[in-house]
């Protein structure tokens, strides 16, 4: 028997009311709609998803889960907030697993691990363009993980994907200041496309340099 395709799985295997309900509250988040410390309301939500409360409560526990969401007993969900020493930790330990894999991996020997990185940017470029700022951070991370994986060394690859949903809501904040402030989206992701150019280039120095400019510590002050 012929083995099925993934749209052959997807079409078997449709999303379920709670994975459709926890995609569209990630957006939400994501997005900025739903900002840091917000509370869900069920009956705001289910009456939005025209869902009833029983999906919309196992949505909320794959987001708590994940770390997008907390639950808290009589006091209902809000939108997880991240302190400021949170944000300094989680970004300083990014800067230095991306640092050590520019270090070791560029200039990149294997010209195929690039290709993750102009997927990923490609992705940037559809979701500014769709105006989707939460396929944007998505993709956003995608990039930077494409990046530390130039290296080749499962174990950064492993220590940088803990941090995934961490780094989630530190670059939706940080996307909504810069957005609000300073840059649209246009410029937010030339600034990505530029860093990928340097790669390509195989200059480790003007890497570095670039992502010493290019962190996420913008919105910490605002």
């Amino acid at each position: 028997m012929a083995s099925q395709t993934a749209s052959e799985r997807e079409q078997l295997n449709p999303p379920s009311l709670v994975q459709l309900a926890a995609g569209a509250i990630r957006t939400m988040i994501l997005s900025g709609e739903l900002g840091p410390g917000e509370r869900l309301i069920e009956l705001a939500l289910t009456d939005r998803l025209g869902i009833s409360r029983p999906p919309l409560r196992e949505a909320m526990r794959l987001l708590q889960q994940e770390g997008l969401i907390v639950v808290q007993p009589r006091r209902g969900a809000t939108v997880a907030t991240l302190t400021d020493q949170d944000v300094h930790e989680i970004l300083t330990l990014r800067s230095a697993l991306e640092r050590t894999a520019v270090e070791l991996g560029v200039p990149v020997r294997d010209p195929a691990r690039l290709e993750a990185c102009r997927a990923a940017l490609a992705r940037m470029e559809e979701a500014a363009r769709a105006q989707d700022r939460a396929a944007l951070v998505e993709g956003g991370y995608a990039f930077h993980a494409s990046i530390v994986a130039v290296a080749g060394h499962r174990r950064i690859d492993e220590i940088y994907a803990s941090l995934h949903r961490q780094l989630l809501l530190c670059m939706a904040r940080n996307l909504y200041v810069r957005e609000r402030y300073y840059e649209d989206l246009d410029k937010h992701v030339a600034r990505h496309r530029h860093l990928l150019e340097l790669i390509e280039a195989g200059d480790p120095e003007r890497v570095l340099a670039e992502l010493a400019v290019h962190g996420e510590r913008s919105f910490s002050a605002r």
